[in-house]
């Protein structure tokens, strides 16, 4: 079974910046996807950004040119740095995962228990 531990959320002014984390229970490398969903109140759950193929990444429009996505492989462990802060960044942030190789029902079976990200004045 695998593992996601999400961390780093809390209140921010909008502006502001926060990194969020995600550290798997397995190494990272055996993922081909790993990243990030978010789900606001009222709203379905939307993809944020995913690593892909390789080191290949993918971001909602909303979130381009001002999150950004990394990894540490030896940590086991990807982040998300998200700057100039929106109060419609407002959500729930879940680390997802799909590993290689893998045939599922779904299209993304792991998934953490989310962290809690808030953009208020």
């Amino acid at each position: 079974q695998v593992q996601l531990v999400e961390s780093g959320g809390g209140l921010v002014q909008p502006g502001g910046s926060l990194r969020l984390s995600c550290a798997a229970s397995r190494n990272i490398v055996s993922f081909k996807r790993m990243g990030w969903f978010r789900q606001a109140p009222g709203k379905e759950r939307e993809l944020v950004a995913m690593f892909t193929s390789g080191s290949n990444r993918n971001y909602a429009d909303a979130v381009k040119g001002r999150f950004t996505i990394s990894r540490d492989n030896i940590k086991n462990t990807i982040y998300l740095q998200m700057n100039s802060l929106k109060p419609e960044d407002t959500a729930v942030y879940y680390c997802t995962a799909v590993l290689a190789g893998g045939h599922y029902d779904v299209e993304y079976p792991y998934w953490g228990q989310g962290t809690q990200v808030t953009v208020s004045s």
